[in-house]
């Protein structure tokens, strides 16, 4: 057919969603348009139907189908000017680095890719994190633009389709700390429901947000999937705040922050979840602690485990606060040795 275009992914691109693969290279074509494609079977990998979720891997080819005459050569790869500035920024991230592996503990406020007016991110940052490799490091999984923490990256093709699967099958541990309105009850629990996106606006979906359902409600309920969470109520501040740790058992887009929500405890500097201008007043409602506490996210990765992908040794990181979170810790006398590492761990 006419128009029709075969591409071999790079081994740059390995890994990603097949939607946001071919939203880079053809920008014009939006969401929309590409979940139809699948929909119909015009967009194949490897010969065979894919859905926007699907990931590419090096070497695959992606059948694209005819886009119209404005768009029917790929757009050149995005190419990033790094300053001396941002690349020493980005390197003073490294808290983990060998031949295979290395591992940031991201800023709040950074992106991990670009998007929609985001010209700053990590995976643009990439090349300065390059050090003695034969090739820049390769993203395996995501952090919130507004979560600090442990983020993985791969050195090498082959630890990045180890890591990449790993994720994909949730052989990971990751644990969260947060400060939250409130104070969860009980202390340790559990938070078990379905996630379905609610539309956002304009024509890059701004505003989207994930709307909790009861878990009765996920088969009959399109889009929707289950959702699991293990919290734990490490301190607190009278009926005012909590310093809470996480595990997410399922990797849900904004799981955790719309989990603590769900409850009635939004994680503080929460606008999307928590409502942006109400204060809490130590009722469990409203992302704003006031006083001297920041407006930021408090939501940071504090530690992960996982396998090795060349030792096949168990490899565990952890990350120190950022800036903003030890200001509140110090605040409420707290540090970051009172808590445990791993307060779950009884319950694996």
């Amino acid at each position: 057919m006419s128009g029709v275009q075969m591409i071999t992914v790079s081994e740059d691109d390995a890994g990603q969603r097949i939607d946001r693969w071919l939203r880079r290279l053809f920008p014009h074509v939006n969401q929309g348009r590409i979940e139809k494609m699948c929909r119909k079977g015009e967009l194949r990998l490897d010969g065979g139907r894919v859905k926007a979720s699907s990931r590419v891997e090096a070497g695959q080819t992606v059948r694209v189908p005819p886009l119209g005459a404005s768009d029917l050569k790929p757009a050149a790869a995005p190419t990033y000017r790094i300053s001396e500035a941002d690349a020493k920024m980005i390197r003073n991230c490294v808290i983990y680095k060998d031949d295979a592996v290395i591992v940031l503990n991201k800023p709040a406020g950074l992106a991990v890719q670009g998007g929609s007016g985001t010209t700053k991110h990590v995976d643009g940052l990439s090349a300065a994190l390059q050090f003695d490799a034969d090739e820049k490091p390769r993203l395996v999984h995501r952090l919130d633009k507004d979560t600090s923490g442990v983020l993985v990256l791969a050195r090498t093709r082959l630890a990045a389709q180890s890591l990449t699967a790993a994720f994909r099958h949730r052989a990971t541990r990751k644990i969260y700390w947060a400060l939250v309105a409130g104070v969860p009850t009980p202390y340790l629990g559990e938070i078990k429901c379905g996630l379905v996106k609610a539309p956002g606006h304009g024509k890059s979906g701004e505003g989207e947000k994930m709307i909790a359902i009861h878990t009765n409600e996920v088969d009959s309920t399109p889009g929707a999937k289950r959702s699991h969470t293990q919290y734990a109520t490490l301190f607190r501040v009278a009926s005012r705040a909590s310093w809470v740790a996480m595990e997410p058992i399922t990797g849900r887009t904004h799981q955790l922050r719309a989990h603590m929500a769900e409850i009635g405890h939004p994680i503080a500097g929460d606008g999307k979840y928590g409502g942006s201008s109400q204060e809490n007043l130590g009722d469990g409602w409203g992302a704003q602690l006031g006083g001297i506490i920041s407006k930021k996210l408090h939501l940071h990765c504090r530690r992960m485990a996982f396998e090795h992908p060349v030792t096949r040794k168990q490899l565990s990181i952890t990350a120190p606060l950022p800036d903003h979170m030890k200001d509140s810790w110090e605040t409420f006398g707290w540090s970051e040795d009172l808590a445990a590492e791993d307060p779950f761990e009884s319950l694996q």
